[in-house]
């Protein structure tokens, strides 16, 4: 024996070989058909995932196999998430399995819930952006195929409860590759046309390609930007799409959207027929307070010709009232006529004339005595002055033989000295005047 060879027992070797495999093959996706499916009493499954060329053995362990949401079963296509080992004991290649999808779904699956985190962070789904939903809306627009289950039922569920609910329809593909785009024209149609003011948007259920329509960006935008309030009723209860998050409300069904959107007929009618009764009840009331009213004026009604003798009596004592007040206005009117007949006697213009004549011929006299005397007391004055005067007068002083010399400038001198030789000086005399130059002037000399 070679000391130099290294030789490995089977166990070394299948123990090697399961640590390469789980550390360069480490978590991933592979997708196949099951078979050869078996389900031993602990609850793990084994089974053998194939493909037309190929196929590897599997396990999935019973706490990952509790997480699935369908029963796998022989001839199903399915992707599993898993990581590749290697059973030591038989030296079997195997695939251990974490997470198992139904075939075709998982894809979708992803990219839903991608979709669906990246419009819920952009807050499409915010509560606070949704509308209310009208109570009793006046008209309804329904978004879905014109042939399909969902708009049968949504119809059979409004002619049974409230027919008279008008329903307008925006016929669309639910499903295809021209459906995305149908369903966002038929919501921007009803938002320009304003005819409904409520959009129901329905699909029956299916598998979730049937579905994929519903979670398409676009129709998720075009609802969350349509002013209209938006029900999204697609699919069964158990089917969730983009659509019901983004709606205003979300239906399990679209016979619960037609149940949610109409009131029931009959709990109207019976509405209706309580209201009709308090109303006649009320009628009633009001009619028995009524008739109450009318036999109390009718026992205080009285014939006519009672109340027509009352007003004649009222009449003749309103008419004896007037006559008493009559009399005694004319009376008090005749004694204030009296006296102002009196009045106007002793005011008459005639003896107030009279009387100021006489005033004035009085005062005529007073004044005419008044006028004599102080004329006489006048000219007394005037004689007694008029011989002051001629005292003082200077013709009295020349009638004694004296003269007066006035100047060139008639003014008498006094004084020698306000004369000057050769200017002209009148002398006048009691009669007459004479002119004459002077010579030679002798100042005064005292004596």
């Amino acid at each position: 024996m070679n000391p130099q060879r290294k030789i490995l027992s089977v166990s070394q070797l299948n123990r090697e070989s399961r640590f390469l495999l789980e550390k360069n093959l480490s978590t991933l996706w592979v997708d196949g058909e099951i078979s050869n499916l078996s389900r031993p009493a602990s609850g793990h499954i084994y089974f053998t995932l194939k493909d037309a060329q190929a196929q590897i053995r599997c396990a999935m362990f019973r706490n990952r196999l509790n997480h699935i949401r369908f029963r796998p079963e022989n001839g199903a296509q399915v992707q599993i998430r898993g990581s590749v080992s290697l059973y030591e004991a038989r030296g079997d290649y195997q695939l251990i399995a974490e997470h198992m999808e139904a075939g075709g779904d998982g894809a979708l699956q992803r990219a839903f819930e991608q979709l669906k985190r990246e419009l819920e962070r952009e807050g499409l789904f915010n509560p606070a952006h949704k509308q209310p939903i009208p109570a009793l809306p006046t008209r309804v627009g329904v978004i879905t195929s014109p042939s399909g289950a969902a708009i049968h039922d949504i119809l059979s569920v409004l002619q049974r409860r409230f027919p008279s609910l008008p329903i307008i329809i925006y016929p669309t593909a639910v499903q295809g590759e021209q459906a995305t785009q149908e369903v966002v024209s038929a919501i921007q149609q009803a938002e320009q046309q304003q005819q409904c003011d409520l959009l129901v948007i329905a699909r029956g259920g299916g598998s979730i390609e049937d579905l994929w329509t519903f979670n398409q960006e676009a129709v998720a935008r075009a609802i969350y930007h349509c002013p209209l309030p938006i029900i999204s009723a697609v699919g069964h209860e158990t089917d969730f799409t983009i659509a019901d998050f983004v709606a205003d409300q979300r239906a399990p069904t679209p016979s619960a959207a037609a149940e949610s959107i109409s009131p029931d007929r009959e709990q109207w009618l019976e509405g209706v027929k309580q209201l009709a009764q308090r109303l006649i009840r009320s009628n009633q009331h009001i009619l028995q307070i009524h008739t109450q009213q009318l036999q109390g004026l009718k026992k205080r009604l009285r014939h006519p010709g009672e109340r027509i003798q009352q007003f004649t009596q009222r009449l003749d004592e309103s008419e004896q009232r007037l006559q008493r007040a009559q009399q005694q206005t004319l009376g008090r009117k005749s004694e204030q006529l009296q006296r102002i007949r009196l009045s106007l006697q002793h005011n008459a213009p005639e003896h107030k004339i009279s009387v100021l004549q006489q005033r004035l011929e009085s005062h005529y006299q007073q004044l005419h005595h008044t006028m004599q005397h102080q004329l006489q007391h006048r000219a007394d004055q005037l004689a007694g002055l008029a011989q002051t005067l001629d005292a003082l007068s200077p013709l009295s002083t020349l009638s004694r033989g004296y003269s007066i010399t006035l100047n060139n400038r008639q003014q008498a001198v006094q004084d020698a000295a306000q004369l000057s030789v050769g200017e002209e000086i009148e002398t006048r005399l009691e009669k007459g005047s004479v002119v004459s130059q002077v010579l030679t002037t002798h100042p005064h000399s005292p004596p």
